[in-house]
Parts: structure tokens; C-alpha cells; sequence
């Protein structure tokens, strides 16, 4: 008799529907993760924002920055205020916005960069690029730093209706 070293097919194809079955049983885990981990990211850009927004308040003469590419364009001799990334309006499955409040406070080229008009106050909202895969929860925050949360866009009407991040 003729020994033969290896597995047969049936071993083989035992091991793939065990890898199968523990692939179906994972695979829902680690999408609930990622949506949690860009939620995560959504929410510290949020705060982000809020914060570059009180700085750009502080060191541009007053007023709130009308758009996120104001907010990443440095001041002569100095460095942006948020990243360039989060400039775009964009990043880790959440779209980013930017809404300036009523009234002027100062003209372009008066403000520090002089890129956009800086007004009275601000809203910032993070919207999930994908509802149900890239994240659930939409986010917001305003010029009085409290992040909001909501199961849909929030706007400047339902901002004060929103839920306050815990």
C-alpha cells in the first residue's frame, strides 16, 4: 500500500464552511465598530471645529468664520486653524458643514486671512456620508460649545430640540 501525505477534499472543505460560519458571525461585529469608531472621529471634529472657531473669534478681531476653508487657511505667519483634511468638509464616513450666523461682524479683508467674512455666531454639523453604514447619529454644535445629537440632520431651526451629548 501507497501512503499519501495531505488532506483530503472533504477535510479541506470543511475547514472553508468552518471559516465561512466564523466570517458571517464576525463580519457584522466589525461594521457596528467602524460605524462607532467614525462616530467617535465625527464627534472629536466637531469639537474641533467649536474650538478653532473660538480661536479664529479670539486672534481675527471678532466674529465666527463663515466656511470651513476660512477655518483652514492659516493667518499670515501663522498655522491654520483645523486641519486640511477636515477643511474638506470630509473625513472618516462623515461630511462636515458649516452655516455662518445672521449678521456680518467683519469684511474679508478685514479679518485675519482674509478669506471669508467672520459673523455673530456659527453652526457646524456632522452628517453620515452613508445613513446606516458609515455612522446613525448626526451631530452638531454651535458657539456656545455644546454638542448636540439627533437621529437626523440637524438644522439651525431643530438645534436647540436636539439631544445633548452625553
Amino acid at each position: 500500500m501507497r501512503k499519501y501525505d495531505g488532506f483530503t477534499l472533504i477535510e479541506l472543505l470543511i475547514v472553508v464552511a468552518i471559516i465561512g460560519i466564523i466570517a458571517t458571525i464576525a463580519v457584522p461585529g466589525l461594521l457596528r465598530a467602524r460605524m462607532s469608531g467614525n462616530e467617535a472621529s465625527a464627534i472629536v471634529s466637531v469639537r474641533t471645529i467649536t474650538t478653532a472657531q473660538a480661536a479664529f473669534a479670539a486672534s481675527c478681531n471678532g466674529g465666527y468664520a463663515g466656511s470651513l476653508a476660512a477655518l483652514a487657511t492659516a493667518p499670515t505667519g501663522s498655522v491654520p486653524f483645523i486641519p486640511d483634511d477636515l477643511g474638506t468638509g470630509s473625513k472618516h464616513g462623515y461630511k462636515f458643514h458649516l452655516i455662518a450666523g445672521d449678521n456680518q461682524v467683519l469684511a474679508q479683508d478685514q479679518t485675519c486671512n482674509n478669506v471669508a467674512n467672520s459673523f455673530d455666531g456659527f453652526l457646524v454639523t456632522a452628517d453620515p456620508i452613508t445613513p446606516g453604514q458609515t455612522g446613525i447619529r448626526y451631530f452638531a454644535a454651535n458657539q456656545t460649545g455644546i454638542i448636540k445629537t439627533a437621529l437626523a440632520t440637524i438644522t439651525v431651526a431643530n438645534f436647540d430640540g436636539a439631544q445633548n451629548l452625553q
